[in-house]
């Protein structure tokens, strides 16, 4: 039974999935749009969108402890985009900052495709 076993494993051990998770999220902040499976794309929202809403303070300021951390899970050219543009962006904004769009399946293997993108 996969009780209290929410996240996906995507066929990695722990420390490269957050490797991957953490790259994907990169490339999604910096090209603001990228094409995955569908389970990733699923996986990486939530991980993204957490960034996001940690990034958005009540005043529109990004505190000196939220930039370390969003530094430490993205990396700096990501983190300055996250703080500078897209917190702004959505300051109004309570949630859903991502959306996906399904694709075609992969024509190699089948898997199911999406888009990622930001609203």
């Amino acid at each position: 039974m996969r009780h209290h076993n929410a996240n996906r494993k995507l066929s990695r051990e722990s420390g490269q999935r957050k490797a991957l998770l953490r790259s994907l999220a990169r490339s999604l902040i910096i090209r603001e749009k990228i094409q995955t499976t569908e389970a990733k794309a699923k996986e990486l929202r939530p991980f993204v969108e957490k960034l996001i809403t940690r990034s958005k303070a009540s005043d529109g300021t990004t505190t000196l402890a939220t930039r370390r951390f969003l530094v430490s899970q993205v990396g700096t050219e990501a983190s300055k985009k996250v703080a500078d543009v897209l917190a702004p962006k959505f300051q109004k904004r309570s949630g859903g900052y991502l959306r996906i769009i399904h694709m075609p399946r992969r024509i190699s293997d089948g898997s199911p495709m999406a888009h990622i993108e930001f609203v």
